[in-house]
């Protein structure tokens, strides 16, 4: 199930780059913080903006535990209200400065740390669109999505950036640590999954010591997303706003995954 609105529901709720959070946050720095926004700072906020409100409040965006959260300054300047501010019609005007100033820093960030894991390629380089997806060699789930991607990676549509973790049974780490050594880690992985699986290439008896801390920065950073399982595919929404598939998608969610065929 899809995460809403955003992967940083769960470990978190949805960057431009790291830089651009120390900007924000050194811009929130540099127009001197009230005293009340200060005090929600020290119990450990991260102010990454500020935004206009109605009714005589101030705005700030503040992430903490990688939620998105909403402080509005009081007139005085000596409260501070957290939580949903609603318009007379019931409209969120929460949601729009958090997206900008929290989840979208959020998501480029977290893209970034994606990016920078060592995956292998399904797909063309070209593809207008990427997926990155935690998958274990010997996760049966992994390689259904594998068959039902299909379409869409030989249309050249879509790219998937195999994230691999060795979780599900004793020899996965073997098995993962194969294909990334492969003289072709590409071909591998597509004759890998394109055999039966009684005929799959068996593993390397020995994790080269290199690989196997690879694949422990992978399953590092798949635990601080908050995943436990595979596949866990991530994508950017229309919006830049990571989101998060959980296990195989179903019918109703496959388009907001994988795009329009």
């Amino acid at each position: 199930m899809k995460t809403t609105p955003a992967i940083w529901q769960s470990v978190m709720r949805g960057s431009l780059l790291t830089s651009m959070l120390l900007g924000l946050s050194m811009a929130a720095q540099a127009e001197e913080l009230p005293a009340p926004i200060k005090a929600m700072e020290a119990k450990g906020l991260r102010i990454m903006g500020s935004f206009d409100a109605p009714a005589g409040l101030k705005g700030y965006a503040a992430e903490y535990q990688k939620q998105g959260l909403a402080l509005y300054l009081t007139a005085d300047g000596q409260h501070v209200l957290t939580g949903q501010l609603l318009d007379a019609n019931g409209k969120d005007m929460t949601r729009a400065p958090l997206e900008q100033l929290v989840y979208k820093p959020m998501s480029a960030e977290t893209w970034q740390d994606l990016q920078n894991t060592r995956w292998i390629q399904d797909g063309r380089t070209d593809a207008p669109r990427v997926l990155y997806m935690f998958t274990d060699a010997n996760c049966p789930y992994c390689h259904q999505f594998w068959e039902m991607s299909r379409p869409w990676v030989a249309s050249g549509k879509v790219q998937i950036r195999h994230i691999l973790v060795g979780i599900i049974r004793a020899d996965s780490k073997n098995k993962a640590a194969t294909l990334l050594s492969a003289k072709d880690p590409v071909t591998a992985l597509k004759d890998y999954e394109d055999s039966p699986s009684s005929q799959r290439a068996k593993s390397d008896a020995e994790v080269p010591a290199a690989i196997g801390k690879q694949l422990d920065a992978n399953l590092a950073l798949m635990s601080s997303l908050g995943l436990n399982a595979t596949p866990s595919i991530l994508y950017l929404d229309d919006n830049q706003i990571l989101q998060a598939q959980r296990g195989v998608p179903g019918e109703l969610t496959i388009d907001s995954v994988m795009g329009p065929q």
